[in-house]
């Protein structure tokens, strides 16, 4: 194990310079075997105190060296991570730690610089400064199979096609786009270092390669001594978290806004900077090859699938807004809005009151401008919009697995397995199972977690996310009986003042309109809360489950923040779509919350639709806002923290020092609001079809702003690898099925289409299909002298209207259910059914049209894997070849030396 091979460092097993200290890496553990005699010269030469080979040695300090360089202070060795720390009182302690695992840190090869504290800006601040020379950087690309070029890759580039001069103005320039040349890579063999293309070992592995094996080693390393072995003091994790150390970070290459002076750095930040994370390049594709060079795989992924997915958004939204502005070309034509506002029919509807004895009666005109908003959103596009989208879904999943397979390929992640990055057993499983067992693959005993103790953890981990889900549901309830509550409030007010202080009032913001709006803002608030201190609960639990792996890790947390998200932001809208207004009973016999004197919410004539809009109007737009604003106030106050210091007197590894640290969950929280996004235009988005044209626009500002936060204002991330985007794939494909089911019962219940259909085609009674009173169809009949007292309102009026259809008073089947109300239920059914059918028929057939990886990337890989096999083969030949040429003449001369006598000869063939 790796512990082991620490341990063996320690002992003096060191590092050899020359080719001669061989490592074997076994393919299920490593199992190290060094040579220790070289490896003793190598640490007695290390300790000798030549000037260039110590970095602590005291002759460096007299050369001069370039600030902002991210180099020794020889101007050779490169700076592949820095660490710092201060003097506090627990001092003597920590240094003694410090001076432990720096010592062991020697011991594995790497090379450590120290800058005093009295040489820093704020005069506190040690910064110790480590580089990873060839012995090392091959020994780790060994052990975690990094893959590296051998030969230049033959395989011809697609063409460009005749229209690809349309796409000129959005590209960016080649050297940019295409940072580095095609290579037929291979995962790298120290033992077959002259099979590879290395034609400068300093500069062989990139700087995000070199700090991913800098960390690995920084994780692995412990801080015990020779005698002691406490597995517990292991890793650079520990130390930050015990404040050994402050941070751990590697460099930038060099600022943002300015090259380097150096000839030899690359620059890179300052390309991404200039060609990705200035708002004005919004219309320029993504330098995606570049940010995986620079970042790593696993950050190149998340812009790659932010990019496609807005890419994606703009055909969704060229669509969402072709059906508004047929919404509004057939204004005129909206007859049931006409009957409303006529004065003549909805201005002599008089309603039913929508609380008891504090509401009045109501004309219906009075909604006169909601249903003309509501026609803006409820037609006839809408059904063939919702239906799109179920289609987009899954073109755009389609199309992304398609897309990620041809990175997976161009990014050399097509072989990557998990378990050299994400697979490995976390350090903190490690420390806190001290029971161990052996492992029937490695056979070696290794830390397991317990039946009992993983049930106890699963059963409290279960009970807190089932209570916090309960804490949401019962701020609904606490919602839902504020719209009731207030409702009445608003009713009554309206009714007791003056009519000409509330006439312009009330002719915009009736009583449902005032109690929707005030609601949708309070739940907003209440998600925001809820939302804050869910995020530190779930990563407690996530914590206390103790996972083995980071992908175990990773999956967990994930699980259980989108469960809550989705319950947090998307039940108010569930609850306005499919519950409000669908248990209101009738007058007279009305259903209450709970039992309590607060009636069930009823819909507005027009029906609940554009409730719906402006609850996932106010929760979608209010939740980008938020989380655009509260990102750019968090970075402004040190976006130029770096200008204010003068270039000569402000060290790289100090300006880096000063910028954000990018968490382990950074790249967590970016999916997760892009995934709950994805819900509200997928799951709602038949109430409101220009909601993919406004994530459009948030997108585009959320490329910009991710790419200016990554490149100005964090510390440079640890690269890592991932070959896809893990576990929200699987979320993104359960959202996309269950759009389709909440679409169809909105285009069913919430919106008023259905009904509308059936009385055009079976109700109208003129021979001509017309519109023309469907308001009165509509609309059934009570008499208010059947209602209790208690539940009367102090005016009288007699008879008034409700929303239902039901047998008028007098019928011998008063107050019940006319057969066109069950006709408009199997019409509902049965569109539910058609819509859900057609849709999943789409779906499946397009995902079987469309292979999940090209047809042309599948030939690339077979002929790369078939090229890769070839070449080894052929390196393994020749030098075996090579190897017996050697032994043969070794052989020759040592039998000319032998005594020709043929008694010597007559000797050695009986021995033989």
């Amino acid at each position: 194990m790796l512990q082991d091979f620490f341990q063996s460092s320690i002992a003096g097993f060191i590092f050899h310079q020359d080719l001669s200290a061989l490592m074997m890496v076994e393919s299920d553990h490593c199992t190290k075997q060094l040579f220790s005699s070289t490896s003793q010269r190598f640490s007695m030469r290390l300790r000798s105190g030549l000037c260039g080979e110590l970095s602590l040695n005291p002759c460096l300090g007299t050369l001069e060296q370039n600030e902002d360089s991210v180099y020794f202070r020889d101007g050779k060795r490169r700076i592949d991570f820095v660490l710092s720390y201060v003097d506090d009182k627990d001092g003597d302690k920590k240094a003694e730690r410090r001076r432990l695992f720096e010592a062991n840190l020697e011991k594995t090869g790497l090379h450590l610089e120290l800058e005093d504290k009295l040489e820093s800006d704020d005069r506190k601040t040690y910064y110790l400064k480590i580089h990873a020379p060839w012995e090392v950087l091959g020994t780790f690309a060994d052990v975690l199979k990094i893959k590296v070029p051998f030969k230049a890759s033959d395989i011809p580039k697609a063409r460009e096609g005749s229209l690809n001069w349309l796409t000129r103005p959005f590209r960016l320039p080649p050297d940019i786009m295409s940072s580095e040349p095609d290579y037929f890579t291979a995962p790298f063999d120290k033992r077959k270092a002259d099979f590879f293309l290395i034609k400068d070992q300093e500069t062989f592995f990139p700087p995000s390669t070199r700090n991913r094996i800098v960390y690995y080693i920084l994780t692995h390393c412990p801080y015990y001594k020779e005698d002691r072995k406490e597995k517990d003091k292991t890793g650079i994790k520990r130390l930050l978290s015990n404040s050994t150390y402050t941070s751990a970070y590697p460099l930038h290459d060099c600022r943002y806004w300015k090259k380097a002076d150096q000839t030899l750095c690359e620059s890179e930040r300052y390309h991404l900077y200039k060609h990705w994370a200035r708002f004005l390049c919004f219309y320029k594709e993504q330098p995606l090859n570049l940010i995986r060079k620079y970042y790593g795989e696993k950050i190149g992924i998340y812009f790659a699938w932010l990019g496609f997915y807005t890419e994606m958004l703009f055909f969704a939204a060229v669509v969402g807004v072709i059906c508004f502005v047929y919404g509004l070309l057939s204004y005129d034509d909206n007859i049931t809005s006409k009957e409303i506002c006529d004065p003549t029919i909805g201005g002599k509807i008089v309603m039913c009151p929508l609380c008891d004895k504090k509401c009045s009666y109501w004309k219906l005109n009075s909604t006169c401008l909601s249903s003309w908003v509501t026609h803006l959103f409820d037609n006839e596009g809408t059904v063939f919009f919702a239906i799109f989208m179920g289609i987009w879904v899954t073109l755009f999943l389609e199309f992304w697995k398609r897309r990620q397979a041809r990175l997976e390929y161009e990014w050399d992640l097509v072989h990557f397995e998990e378990e050299q990055q994400q697979l490995q057993m976390r350090p903190e499983f490690e420390l806190k199972c001290t029971n161990k067992r052996l492992n029937p693959i490695t056979q070696e005993m290794e830390p397991y977690l317990p039946l009992t103790s993983k049930c106890a953890r699963f059963f409290v981990s279960g009970a807190t996310v089932l209570f916090w889900t309960c804490l949401i549901v019962a701020c609904i309830m606490g919602v839902i009986a504020y719209r009731l509550a207030v409702y009445a409030a608003f009713a009554r007010l309206m009714k007791d003042s003056p009519t000409s202080k509330i006439q312009l009032v009330g002719s915009l913001i009736n009583p449902q309109l005032a109690t929707s709006v005030t609601a949708s803002c309070i739940n907003f608030v209440i998600i925001l809360i809820l939302n804050f201190l869910y995020e530190h609960v779930a990563i407690w639990i996530t914590d206390m489950e103790i996972p083995k792996t980071h992908l175990e890790y990773e999956n967990k947390l994930t699980t259980k923040m989108f469960m809550f998200q989705f319950v947090n932001y998307y039940s108010s809208c569930f609850y306005v779509a499919f519950f409000k207004g669908k248990f209101v009973g009738y007058p007279g016999k009305y259903t209450y919350m709970f039992g309590s004197h607060l009636r069930n919410e009823e819909c507005a004539p027009g029906g609940c639709l554009i409730e719906l809009t402006t609850q996932l109007v106010i929760v979608m737009v209010g939740k980008q806002l938020v989380g655009n604003i509260q990102e750019a106030l968090l970075n402004w106050w040190i976006s130029r923290k770096g200008r204010s210091h003068p270039e000569g007197q402000y060290s790289r590894w100090e300006q880096d020092h000063d910028l954000q640290s990018f968490s382990q969950f950074g790249l967590f929280y970016e999916y997760l609001e892009m995934v709950i996004q994805f819900g509200f235009i997928t799951l709602f988005v038949a109430s409101f079809p220009l909601a993919p044209l406004l994530a459009l626009f948030n997108n585009i500002l959320e490329v910009r702003l991710d790419a200016w936060k990554f490149t100005t204002q964090f510390r440079r991330p640890v690269a890592a690898k991932a070959r896809n985007i893990g576990a929200w794939n699987e979320i993104l494909n359960v959202v996309a099925i269950l759009s389709v089911v909440t679409n169809a019962f909105i285009m069913a219940f919430t919106s008023d289409m259905i009904p509308r259909l059936v009385y055009l085609y079976a109700y109208h009674p003129g021979e001509e299909a017309t519109m023309a009173g469907y308001i009165n169809n509509s609309l059934s009949v009570y008499e208010i002298s059947d209602l209790r007292v208690n539940n009367r309102p102090d005016e009288e009026e007699n008879p008034a209207w409700y929303r239902d259809y039901r047998y008028p008073p007098g019928h011998h089947r008063q107050y019940t259910h006319t057969m066109q109300f069950w006709h408009i239920l199997a019409a509902k059914m049965a569109f539910i059914i058609i819509m859900e059918h057609v849709v999943f028929v789409v779906k499946f057939f397009v995902a079987w049209l469309i292979p999940d990886v090209p047809s042309e990337v599948k030939a690339r890989i077979k002929r790369e894997r078939h090229l890769v096999q070839e070449y080894l083969h052929t390196y393994e030949v020749e030098k075996l070849k090579m190897q017996m040429s050697q032994s043969f003449c070794v052989t020759s001369e040592t039998t000319s030396l032998l005594p020709s006598t043929p008694d010597k000869l007559d000797v050695l063939s009986e021995r033989t």
